[in-house]
This record gives C-alpha cells, structure tokens and sequence, in this order.
C-alpha cells in the first residue's frame, strides 16, 4: 500500500519548489517509466500493480537503480498521480542537474527562449529526440523539466536530451557558431543554406524570440506558410526546423 506519508510525498512533487528542495521528481505510466529502465536515473519509490510487477519483474529483480518497489491499488495509484491515463505504475526519482552543452563538431543545440506551457516543451523533447538532438538550453522562465505534464509529453525522451538552464545572453555571447532564430520575418528556411553545427533558437508561444536574445541571432530563418494561420505552435514549429537542418 501507499502509505499517507508517501502519498504527501508524491502530491507535493506537482510543485516546483517541493521538487527543487527534495531533488525528486514524478514519472508517470508504463511508457515512462519504462524507458527509465534502460537509462542511468534512479528510482527511490516504484509504485505498481501486482499484475505490472509481476510483467517487468526481470527488471525490477536486476535494476539496481530501483531502490524500493511497493506493490499498490489501481485506486491508489490514480488516487496519487496526475494522469487520469496512469493504472499502472509511479515512480518517485531523482533529478539531474545538467551544465550548459559546449557545441561539438556536426551538433545542433536548441535554444529556448520562454517557452512557458509544460505541454510544448515536452513535446519539443520529444521532437529534439527523435531528430537526434541531445542537448537543450532553456531560460530561466522556461517550463520546469521536471514539471509532470513535461515528463508526461516526453513520452521518454527524457531519458536520452539533456535540459538545462541558462542566462541566453550570457550564453550565447560566447559561441562562435552560427545562431539561428525563427522568426516570422526571417529568410525562407527553403531556400537557405544550413550549417550542421549551429544553435537553433525557438522563441515562446505568444512573443517570439525576446529583444534582448535576438542580438545575438546571427541568422533569422521563418517557415514559409501557404494558407491563413497567423501562426505555428512552438513543438510543431520546432520540428519542421529541425527536418529542414537534417535534409541537408
């Protein structure tokens, strides 16, 4: 069973703070946790059906990253997390820390600047992901990684791009690379030369790029639109920027 002080445990990890001052964070349903698996994150709690444990108990017997699994109710699992999606399985983990990325040779970084809705940054991870970009610097204001609606987005590439946090002036003042903006009065994405090792930067949802960032653009790109929409949201944004860099 889930005990109340547990239970406590889990409800506060919906709050940024709690996160920051326990360092742990909520993973959420069987894709999820799943890929958890196979990563280098440790689990201190597994909550779990019989049937779950009893389905990956080859892992749980071997994983030594897994602390403690505690057999629980379906009821207590939906009654704990915060997908209502979520019958199966919880896991209480510990947060990394990542330092700002130094560019490699033949890398993309994304760059994000006050992407605010959880939704979208979780979901650009997942994009990061699959385009095989493993580095993600965020501002200060950016939605918290460990946010559970982020990780949930993820759908487990969390586990595989490294999020951190930075002052982006600061940041990109020292690189020497190209800087990449996306901006709805930029050079036509199509017709431009893209260079493989460069800095992609994504502005938030309702204010684009902010001023003070886009000193530091060296290269204003913009998706040219064929209809109406005044606008893309950032995620899908993201990664039809992404597959025009991976073409050539």
């Amino acid at each position: 069973m889930i005990s109340k002080n547990q239970l406590k445990l889990i409800h506060s990890l919906e709050q940024k703070k709690q996160r920051k001052k326990t360092g742990l964070f909520l993973v959420q349903g069987e894709k999820n946790v799943g890929e958890l698996f196979g990563s280098d994150f440790e689990i201190v709690n597994l909550f779990a059906t019989a049937e779950y444990i009893n389905k990956q108990s080859a892992q749980l017997t071997t994983n030594k990253l897994i602390t403690v699994t505690i057999e629980s109710s379906i009821e207590e699992l939906q009654k704990a997390g915060t997908l209502k999606t979520n019958n199966s399985v919880i896991a209480v983990v510990k947060s990394k820390q990542y330092s700002t990325p130094v560019i490699q040779d033949k890398e993309l970084i994304l760059v994000l600047d006050q992407v605010g809705d959880p939704g979208n940054l979780g979901t650009i991870i997942r994009v990061a992901d699959w385009y095989g970009v493993k580095k993600i610097v965020c501002s200060p204001d950016c939605a918290d990684l460990y946010n559970p609606k982020v990780i949930a987005a993820t759908m487990g590439s969390f586990v595989r791009v490294q999020v951190s946090h930075a002052d982006l002036c600061e940041y990109l003042s020292g690189q020497s690379q190209p800087i990449y903006g996306a901006f709805l009065e930029g050079a036509n994405i199509h017709k431009s030369t893209l260079e493989n090792s460069a800095f992609i930067v994504m502005g938030s949802e309702s204010h684009g790029i902010s001023a003070a960032v886009s000193k530091f653009i060296s290269d204003k790109i913009t998706i040219p639109n064929f209809g109406e929409a005044e606008s893309l949201n950032v995620a899908m944004a993201t990664g039809i920027i992404l597959d025009n860099f991976k073409r050539q």
